[in-house]
């Protein structure tokens, strides 16, 4: 996947969300939310997958510790089209993180090292970013 947009020195605190609104590629394989301190300490990797590493319309999600990847999480429900509007909300405290798509549905997925303050985020892939609202 592609590098698409990388921010760093933020303070989202617990508590606080992130919403990420853009337009899904027409082509998509997959796109990436990263959250976390850095590239390889990442709270929560959201990854929407239409045809990519096997995976087929699955949204996988992991958290990343000194470059190593966790146990993935893979959810089923998968609202997102190609070609099509994306929105993804995600509220962020100490003990997990809610991932709310447009469709109203949510995931949880646990905070696994107890991060009170993400830094860095990283959207990557086969999407358009339209507006990123903290």
């Amino acid at each position: 996947m592609e590098s698409g947009l990388t921010a760093t020195q933020l303070k989202l605190q617990a508590g606080e969300s992130i919403q990420v609104k853009g337009k899904v590629l027409p082509d998509a394989k997959g796109f990436a939310v990263n959250l976390g301190q850095d590239v390889d300490n990442l709270v929560l990797h959201f990854n929407p997958r239409f045809d990519l590493h096997g995976d087929v319309n699955t949204i996988v999600l992991n958290s990343r510790e000194d470059g190593e990847w966790g146990e993935e999480l893979r959810e089923s429900h998968f609202p997102f089209q190609q070609g099509e509007k994306a929105e993804v909300t995600i509220f962020f405290d100490a003990s997990e993180l809610k991932v709310k798509l447009a469709d109203g549905h949510e995931i949880s997925f646990p905070n696994r090292k107890g991060v009170e303050t993400i830094h860095y985020i990283n959207i990557q892939g086969d999407f358009k970013i339209k507006a990123l609202k903290f």
